[in-house]
């Protein structure tokens, strides 16, 4: 039995679609940085407004490289990328109201 063309097309990836390995271990070393650097100060029980911004920016930075790049959204039509970075947003918003409300109650 024959695969049909539709089958085949999906079998095989588009060759550029997650980049090159030289740009993918680049934004391995930066995930791993900045999870270092989210750890580090976690541990040495950093606390505040300034701290849990610096957080929440570091997070939407990781999560938008893995968004863009080890999902391939950078290729994708921009709905796509813009919706599924568009809930990551949304979620990082609620939580940061739910920080901000804890605070002030």
């Amino acid at each position: 039995m024959q695969p049909t063309q539709s089958s085949a097309r999906t079998a095989v990836a588009h060759p550029s679609a997650h980049g090159n390995p030289e740009r993918a271990a680049t934004i391995w070393a930066i995930l791993i940085a900045a999870t270092m650097i989210t750890w580090t100060i976690g541990e040495r029980g950093e606390a505040g407004p300034a701290v849990a911004a610096l957080l929440f920016a570091i997070a939407f930075a990781k999560g938008s490289l893995i968004i863009l790049d080890y999902m391939a959204l950078r290729r994708a039509p921009r709905l796509w990328a813009g919706l599924v970075l568009g809930w990551m947003g949304l979620v990082c918003a609620l939580i940061g109201i739910a920080y901000w409300k804890g605070l002030t109650t």
